[in-house]
């Protein structure tokens, strides 16, 4: 009996405890492990339907599982800084475990692989994005003249443009894009700021932090780049407008850049037809905009 209520227990903790499963998404990375001896896996089609029937077996037993986007690369310079044996379950245990706090991450809600791979390797896209805007927003400094830091300055500046472009917004959904061009690539941040059943509106955190440092890194350091919105609401057309940025702040653009922008093919040229029921336009004005201008750096 009593052994029967400690199993029972047990059961019971089982189904509480959370669990990470380090996922390689793409065929590269799946040959990139095969060089493990205890990497016993040979086919990555039949490594991601283990994975897939591993996650519902877990779902059906009532436990909540994240997945992590798993890089060989990462892990063989973690083993090497740890001084763990790379070709050791229990060294691919404990990055998983590091990968649940620090790494890109997506729950297991039941959707099928197919789907929750792109979700993953879009988180991944976002942390990658945000960490290296960060990282550039750090390395401008103070300003010459006045000692400021330049960057934390235009973040706060960021988070005020962003607050006044949402209270701006007519209500409803909104879909933001900010695109940043940096010496080595172009930064694309993406944003959604929807209304709640009372009228408030909701923003995912990580969303709005990557989206502001992005931001903040095309003002500060005066980059070429551009803010689009796109505002959706039962029985009304869609609305899209943006701005440049410009100086320290942005400036609108008009109802024929943005229909420019929307119906040019970024990588060809070429025109794209235009979406029925869509109002191409020049933004609101922004409430309480600052001056353009800031610090000469």
């Amino acid at each position: 009996m009593a052994n029967t209520g400690y199993s029972t227990m047990r059961r019971v903790l089982r189904r509480e405890i959370a669990g990470t499963i380090g996922l390689l998404t793409d065929e590269h990375d799946f040959r990139a492990m095969r060089r493990y001896r205890t990497f016993t896996f040979d086919n990555h089609k039949a490594y991601l339907r283990e994975v897939e029937a591993l996650l519902k077996s877990l779902a059906a037993q009532g436990n909540h599982t994240t997945v992590a986007l798993f890089d060989p690369e990462e892990y063989a310079e973690f083993c090497t800084a740890a001084d763990l044996d790379p070709d050791a379950p229990s060294s691919r245990t404990r990055f998983t475990a590091e990968l649940a706090t620090t790494g890109p991450t997506v729950p297991y809600d039941g959707q099928p692989l197919a789907e929750l791979v792109p979700d993953l390797v879009d988180e991944a896209v976002r942390q990658a994005t945000w960490e290296y805007a960060a990282t550039l927003l750090a390395r401008i400094g103070a300003c010459a003249s006045c000692g400021e830091d330049i960057g934390r300055a235009a973040f706060a500046r960021a988070s005020n443009l962003l607050v006044r472009i949402i209270d701006t917004a007519p209500p409803g959904n909104r879909h933001l894009v900010c695109s940043v061009t940096t010496p080595a690539e172009t930064l694309v941040a993406v944003l959604h700021a929807d209304d709640d059943s009372e009228g408030a509106t909701e923003l995912d955190e990580a969303e709005a932090l990557e989206f502001t440092t992005v931001l903040a890194l095309g003002l500060a350091s005066q980059s070429p780049g551009g803010l689009v919105m796109r505002t959706t609401a039962p029985d009304t057309t869609d609305r899209i407008y943006g701005w440049r940025l410009r100086g320290n702040g942005v400036e609108p653009l008009t109802a024929g850049e943005v229909f420019d922008a929307y119906c040019t093919d970024a990588e060809s040229g070429d025109l794209i037809a235009p979406e029925s029921d869509v109002d191409y336009s020049t933004p609101p004005d922004l409430v309480g905009e600052e001056p353009t201008t800031g610090h000469a750096h």
